[in-house]
């Protein structure tokens, strides 16, 4: 019988933009990571424990030393979020491009972002709960599932 999702691995050859990304933007915590004997990182919250792995050094590239992009045959992964404005406007702080989407027969709000690596995340709100204004369906703001907007973060 499976239970919840344990937690998502990410492969990076950028340790530090990918913690400042989860943490800064997403605002996830740094948690206890035992030693694998390869740099990396744990982050989460203290409801859900360690929910997102991040694998960096060696295990973090493909075999000629390149570093992997995007989310491949997995096309995001999904959070559950209080604070949808705030998330709006942190991606907006960020330089972050996004995209949004509502659900009116559960009242889920959603947004769509991606990770310095090019892995989408999928932010769900309860549209109920949240204050300010609903989310953006316009054309440019609008999320169409399959559709990449991934831009590279530059500093």
């Amino acid at each position: 019988m499976l239970s919840g999702l344990n937690h998502v691995s990410v492969k990076t050859d950028d340790l530090q933009k990918t913690v400042k990304f989860y943490t800064q933007v997403l605002d996830l915590e740094i948690m206890h990571r035992p030693d694998f004997g390869f740099p990396g990182a744990w982050l989460g919250s203290r409801e859900a424990g360690a929910i997102l792995h991040l694998y960096a050094g060696e295990p973090g590239l493909q075999p000629d030393g390149r570093p992997f992009v995007g989310s491949a045959a997995v096309d995001h992964f999904a959070l559950t979020a209080r604070g949808y404005s705030d998330y709006r406007r942190r991606f907006e702080r960020a330089g972050l491009d996004w995209r949004e989407q509502v659900i009116p027969e559960i009242r889920v709000w959603q947004l769509f972002v991606y990770d310095p690596n090019g892995v989408m995340v999928e932010l769900n709100f309860d549209g109920s709960e949240e204050a300010g204004l609903p989310p953006d369906m316009s054309p440019a703001r609008r999320y169409v599932p399959g559709e990449n907007f991934y831009r590279p973060i530059v500093n």
